[in-house]
């Protein structure tokens, strides 16, 4: 085989590709094999009728056309491969010329990635936010830790926001009531949002023996299908918070006075604020990047995304949506290509444990297992995807040690020194 690439504009290429008729031989026995079972010919059992009768019967073209069909992706992958083409679309072929028993000669035009040249790091300077906790921070983990010692106390009066109630609620369609739309003595957190929708707004101005029902979306129901949610409001609960003192500090956490309690908390709060100069700075690199470099998108590309993307949602004659949908993707696309070319060019390479690592925190976002969850990623055909995550998460934490990183008052940060610790999140200690 012998081919030659041709480069079209910075993201696209044409490969001009010859096969002798010699390397053809494997896919035509194939297509010879294919085409016996699918023709019935009298005194011949299917899948053993020979290739000459084949011939006379089917018609020889019809076998050569199969063979093509089989071999040019064959035969095109090894061309892209031989000259390190990074194919990023899906490709046009155009058969040229196709000689029995001679030769094979055809085209691919194609999307590539573009060539993508990267700056010096050290001479890049980027600035993120001064680390301040403040009073209302401080407030914040105080307020917290004081719900969690807090106290309900039954009060005679219509229910407010914040309010705990504790209800019956039936849910029924068209009188009759839904399977599982029973439940009584429930506790509630009013104004949480996290039962039913219009929930909230219903039981603001009931009081204790009050009967009510709304009309609303019931989970796991139609979309367009609502159902009647009849509430017996039981009690009114508000919760009392104890007061600010050392005796709550001593209550709450192992600290004797409420001082040193603030402290504790401010000491933590810095420790996180410090972390995140790191993922701004992560964040402002990758942004200045796309700001500074000439990163072309292949438009082919940018339109297939943008079709299946709107064809899903219903909405493939909205201009001014995919004029939206159309940025987005080639933003996206453009953070693609230059992620992976800092890992081309960091040469950066992803272990086992570094995947196991990164697999686990993962699947504790979506809740599951990380065996569970690598066995849907599995399933997905998003293994690839995973070790490209990994590998261009990598690569930028590699550049990011070699900017330069100031916060707002100009002092330098040292993103070596803010690498995560043993409890560095200023979570309110547990009961």
């Amino acid at each position: 085989m012998k081919s030659t690439v041709e480069t079209l504009s910075p993201t696209r290429v044409r490969l001009d590709i010859e096969v002798p008729f010699s390397e053809l031989s494997s896919h035509i026995a194939d297509a010879y094999k294919k085409v016996a079972t699918q023709v019935n010919i009298p005194g011949f059992r299917k899948g053993k009728v020979p290739a000459a009768m084949i011939d006379q019967r089917v018609g020889r073209g019809t076998v050569l056309d199969e063979a093509i069909n089989a071999a040019l992706p064959d035969f095109y992958g090894k061309a892209a491969r031989e000259h390190s083409v990074l194919v990023v679309g899906r490709p046009e072929v155009d058969v040229k010329e196709f000689v029995d028993n001679e030769k094979l000669v055809f085209t691919v035009e194609v999307d590539v990635r573009p060539e993508v040249t990267l700056p010096d790091f050290s001479k890049i300077t980027v600035t993120v936010d001064d680390v301040a906790v403040t009073d209302e921070d401080i407030n914040e983990q105080i307020d917290e830790l004081r719900t969690r010692f807090g106290t309900l106390t039954t009060v005679e009066r219509a229910v407010k926001d914040g309010d705990f109630v504790t209800v019956d609620l039936t849910a029924k369609i068209d009188g009759e009531e839904v399977d599982g739309g029973n439940a009584s003595d429930i506790s509630y957190e009013v104004g949480s949002n996290r039962m039913i929708d219009g929930l909230d707004e219903a039981l603001v101005g009931m009081s204790a023996g009050d009967e009510k029902n709304f009309t609303t979306q019931l989970v796991g129901q139609k979309d367009d299908e609502k159902g009647d949610v009849e509430i017996k409001l039981k009690a009114v609960k508000e919760r009392e918070l104890p007061p600010v003192d050392d005796a709550f500090a001593k209550l709450a956490s192992e600290f004797d006075t409420i001082a040193e309690l603030k402290a504790d908390f401010t000491e933590r709060l810095k420790r996180v604020k410090s972390m995140e100069q790191g993922a701004q700075a992560r964040d402002l690199l990758v942004e200045k990047l796309l700001a500074d470099l000439d990163i072309p998108v292949p438009d082919k590309l940018v339109e297939a995304e943008v079709n299946d993307h709107l064809e899903g949602e219903g909405r493939l004659e909205d201009a001014e949506h995919r004029a939206e949908v159309d940025a987005q993707t080639r933003t996206s696309i453009k953070s693609d290509f230059l992620l992976d070319a800092i890992v081309k060019t960091e040469e950066v390479q992803v272990n086992e444990v570094e995947l196991t690592e990164y697999l686990i925190r993962t699947s504790q976002r979506y809740g599951m297992s990380p065996e569970a969850f690598a066995q849907e990623l599995q399933k997905a055909g998003q293994i690839s995807q995973l070790v490209a995550e990994v590998s261009r998460t990598k690569a930028l934490a590699g550049v990011l040690g070699r900017i330069n990183v100031v916060d707002k008052s100009g002092n330098k940060i040292d993103l070596e020194a803010l690498r995560p610790v043993q409890e560095d999140a200023p979570t309110p200690i547990e009961e």
